[in-house]
């Protein structure tokens, strides 16, 4: 009942921590990759939020509601605005 901690636990446990950061970090940065956040997306195709909320409801450009933030798929406005 009575375990002692030692250094080496705590370094194991440091490291299982630092992995979990880094598994975590790597699989918002592909979020990201194929994702954007709505402010992005106006600001560089220069439209206003109603036209990015018309796309949306519309259902031309898939999007995700995360945290209050809506994303916009990078593949779907790429395709919208080819021509």
């Amino acid at each position: 009942m009575s375990e002692q901690i030692t250094k080496d636990d705590l370094r194991q446990f440091a490291q299982m921590i630092i992995n979990e950061i880094r598994s975590d970090r790597k699989k918002h940065e592909e979020f990201c990759a194929d994702w954007i956040k709505s402010s992005a997306v106006k600001k560089f195709l220069s439209i206003s939020s109603a036209s990015l909320q018309s796309l949306r409801i519309t259902g031309k450009v898939r999007c995700r509601k995360i945290l209050g933030s809506y994303y916009y798929s990078k593949n779907d406005l790429t395709e919208l605005f080819k021509d």
